[in-house]
């Protein structure tokens, strides 16, 4: 019999907060505040989020290092929603507003399709034309597919529109196979992950181009906050992103006509100021999503993440995110997306200190000694070696895909 877990309603107060640098030590954090839910009688279990390492550092500031709620003092408690982790940030400054367990490592469902367009539209001619194969139409029966046909001809553009609208995964299976030039799928995979690292969303591991479920494949809020921001400073991907309807291509004679396509996204026709975003929903995920929307001259995203359909569908919670965070001030900000340019400094090992001239140390590390400043430097050489042989690779325990 499969087991069910009971959510129960609990709504938190605003926790006060204090800007924080963007990448801070976990050190004997206080108890979480608990994110404000809304009840739910029973949600599907999901595979376990990877344990986080308590010494890691937290990218974005230490206040995003909790497990519950953050948002600024004296701010109002934000809506109560179904999802599990949620952020609210300012696309242009960067600034974090407010999230809940932001860091949470989750199953991405289509989501996950904002990191391919984020990877591959630098790389791809949008008028390239695409023959599909039966590999990119290698589906589970129940997959989302905007229906291509084996030996179709689309342009790159085109399924562009069929990837952002309807959430095709045989879409995104084309345009990965063919951003990977002979390496395929798996060399898109590769770049995929190398983005994510570039932008430093480093609680994300893709596997699959679409999204679909699969072992060790996590993301989180806080890093779908900063893919969103990569993707929606690209024109090419904003137009895709918002287009309302696209005539699909007709291919004959399989498909003498073609047909239309919709945008799923109802937050562009429900919500004013909106500017896009991305659903998504798996067994594994459940409900994700990303929305963005300007309003007094700003710019707004919201992630989500684990979420039900209640209060309301998704974009319904982001509004209700949105315009909870459109009601802070501008300088309101419990943490901060990083830059690319930050993360590469995250992520630079740290530099060995230099000893002070003319020391033993310093003239073995220069070549102007012999004698036991050989020996030193040859003993330094043996000990890095020992030390580099021993490091350990944290794995992150596999989880079963669910049937």
């Amino acid at each position: 019999m499969r087991a069910w877990r009971t959510v129960a309603v609990v709504v938190g107060a605003g926790l006060a907060v204090v800007p924080s640098p963007v990448v801070s030590p976990v050190a004997a954090a206080p108890a979480a505040v608990p994110c404000p839910y809304v009840s739910i009688p029973t949600v599907p279990p999901t595979p376990p989020a990877p344990v986080r390492d308590p010494a890691a550092q937290v990218i974005g500031g230490a206040e995003l290092g909790t497990t519950g709620l953050a948002v600024p003092g004296g701010a109002p408690t934000p809506p109560a929603l179904s999802a599990m982790s949620w952020v609210v940030a300012d696309l242009d400054t960067g600034a974090v507003l407010g999230a809940c367990a932001p860091h949470l490592q989750r199953r991405p469902a289509s989501v996950q399709k904002l990191l391919l367009a984020a990877t591959a539209l630098p790389k791809l001619d949008p008028d390239l034309v695409v023959e599909a194969t039966a590999e990119d139409l290698n589906l589970p029966a129940d997959s989302s597919a905007v229906g291509m046909i084996v030996g179709g001809k689309y342009p790159v553009s085109t399924l562009w529109y069929g990837l952002l609208l309807q959430s095709g995964n045989d879409t995104a299976n084309a345009l990965a196979r063919m951003a990977g030039g002979d390496g395929g799928v798996a060399a898109t995979m590769a770049a995929m992950n190398a983005e994510a690292h570039r932008l430093g969303a480093d609680d994300t591991h893709a596997v699959t181009p679409s999204g679909l479920d699969a072992p060790d494949q996590f993301t989180s809020a806080y890093d779908l906050a900063l893919i969103a921001r990569a993707a929606f400073a690209r024109p090419d991907f904003v137009q895709y992103d918002t287009r309302a309807t696209f005539q699909w291509p007709a291919q004959p004679p399989k498909d003498p006509k073609g047909f239309q396509i919709q945008n799923e996204n109802k937050l562009l026709t429900n919500y004013p100021g909106a500017l896009g975003g991305k659903t998504g929903f798996t067994d594994e995920a459940r409900h994700t999503y990303v929305g963005a929307a300007q309003r007094d001259g700003r710019r707004l995203v919201v992630t989500l993440m684990g979420a039900e359909i209640v209060p309301g569908r998704t974009w319904k919670q982001a509004t209700m995110l949105l315009d909870w965070g459109f009601g802070l001030p501008a300088a309101a900000s419990v943490g901060h997306l990083v830059t690319p340019e930050e993360a590469a400094e995250l992520h630079r090992p740290p530099a060995a200190t230099a000893a002070p001239a003319g020391t033993a140390a310093a003239q073995a590390a220069t070549g102007r000694s012999s004698g036991p400043g050989r020996l030193g430097v040859l003993t330094l050489l043996a000990a890095g070696l020992v030390v580099a042989g021993a490091v350990a690779f944290v794995v992150v325990r596999r989880v079963r895909r669910r049937a």
